[in-house]
């Protein structure tokens, strides 16, 4: 749960990000080489376990997120969606330090753990709320699936865990769904076909 440091720099008078120099330079903005290998993107789907388009996505939503945080006038706590995003691009820290902040934001955005504890929480919880609400403001609702709601963002997202394939195997629930309900009629059938073949 992290938060960027207020902004020094207030929205202007009501204009559409689009129509902002920051949106503008944020829109245009693309982190580390251009000619890497394996790019900022690419790196962040692969890290993530996630499709390409989806990584893409988030990244515009990161972007959406460094603008609030220069514009909306209060703390803003990024989705854990874009915090993926956040702590990657810190990793490239040239590029961070060096030129998006001076360049692109014309200010540092610090990246900051929580404290801990009931009243973290429900500050964070609270600037979350705030974010989503700025958000809206500026850019519309913002996509569920990487903005999700208050609730979700603090009491399920932290239950995720990395987890390496050599250490274990990962099931989405509609497929140990679908195995069990399966196991559970070839279970029956054989109670069924035994009671029905036996002398």
């Amino acid at each position: 749960m992290q938060v960027a440091q207020e902004s020094q720099e207030k929205a202007s008078s009501g204009a559409p990000a689009s129509d902002h120099a920051l949106w503008l330079a944020l829109a245009q903005y693309r982190v580390g080489l251009m000619d890497a290998e394996l790019g900022f993107v690419a790196r962040l789907a692969r890290e993530n376990g996630w499709t390409a388009e989806f990584a893409e996505r988030v990244y515009g939503e990161y972007l959406r997120f460094c603008f609030l945080a220069m514009t909306a006038g209060h703390p803003v706590t990024p989705s854990d969606e874009v915090d993926q995003v956040w702590h990657l691009h810190l990793t490239y820290s040239r590029d961070y330090w060096e030129r998006f902040c001076p360049t692109v934001l014309r200010a540092p955005l610090h990246h900051g753990p929580t404290a801990g504890g009931a009243r973290e929480r429900a500050r964070y919880f609270e600037q979350y709320a705030r974010t989503l609400k700025s958000y809206a403001a500026v850019f519309g609702s913002p996509p569920a699936d990487v903005w999700p709601d208050a609730r979700r963002r603090f009491f399920e997202d932290p239950l995720a865990r990395r987890v390496h394939p050599r250490d274990g195997v990962i099931v989405s629930r509609r497929v140990l769904r679908a195995a069990l309900a399966l196991l559970a009629t070839l279970a029956a059938l054989s109670v069924y076909l035994s009671l029905w073949w036996s002398p």
